[in-house]
């Protein structure tokens, strides 16, 4: 598979088969990840593969705390505070996106609560991956952890397998680092599901738009009839 290949057929997946992982097909993926780039070489990424009664014990432990009532308090402010164009509009139509597939309306806050629980369960994957780094690191640690992540994906789509990072798991991380016995200090960046897409599951029937290159891309050069001759 070549890489525009893997880049178009990965997608979020939130609904995997019961069929355990081969560690591995782990191993490759993380051999593969381990290249992505780093600003001087920092290599930021600390990676817990979870799996069995561990992935299990985390997974009630932190959807028990959503369900409580308790609000998750990541160890960054992954979303803006305000919400504003086209940000908010592509964030809502994503929404919109999900509970139309599984036929959530918007008064039905039971259903609502069930799907965002299965965040904490990895949507029930049977590999979860939590990714640390160290509290003293900067800014452009969390632009080389994005590399990496991007990087373990497109692995794992050479692997015939399906990935679904996630925020969600990074909401509780006093709870994943008690569990793992990772520092309270260390920066719980988020989680990934792992494993085997359940292609017959309506959930993942969806794909998300993505913009225009035209949209997002200004184009500097002489062919550009906007750049003038100076």
């Amino acid at each position: 598979m070549n890489v525009r290949d893997a880049l178009l057929a990965r997608k979020s997946v939130r609904a995997f088969l019961d069929m355990p992982v081969e560690r591995e097909a782990i191993d490759r993926i993380l051999d593969a990840a381990r290249h992505a780039p780093s600003g001087a070489n920092t290599q930021p990424w600390q990676v817990a593969m979870v799996t069995g009664r561990k992935k299990q014990d985390i997974e009630e432990k932190m959807e028990a705390a959503f369900r409580s009532g308790k609000r998750g308090q990541a160890d960054y402010q992954y979303y803006p505070v305000e919400w504003k164009p086209p940000y908010k509009d592509r964030r809502r139509a994503c929404g919109l996106q999900l509970y139309s597939a599984l036929d959530i309306k918007r008064e039905d806050k039971d259903r609502q609560a069930d799907q965002w629980a299965a965040n904490y369960r990895a949507f029930d994957a049977p590999v979860a991956l939590f990714f640390f780094m160290d509290k003293g690191l900067a800014t452009g640690s969390f632009m080389d952890f994005g590399m990496f992540l991007q990087s373990l994906m497109l692995a794992a789509v050479e692997e015939g397998l399906a990935t679904c990072p996630q925020a969600a798991l990074g909401e509780y991380p006093e709870i994943v680092k008690q569990e793992l016995d990772y520092p309270q200090e260390s920066i719980l960046i988020c989680g990934m599901a792992l494993g085997y897409e359940d292609e017959h599951a309506v959930v993942n029937s969806y794909r998300t738009p993505r913009e225009d290159v035209h949209t997002f891309t200004r184009f500097f050069d002489d062919t550009d009839d906007k750049v003038e001759s100076r």
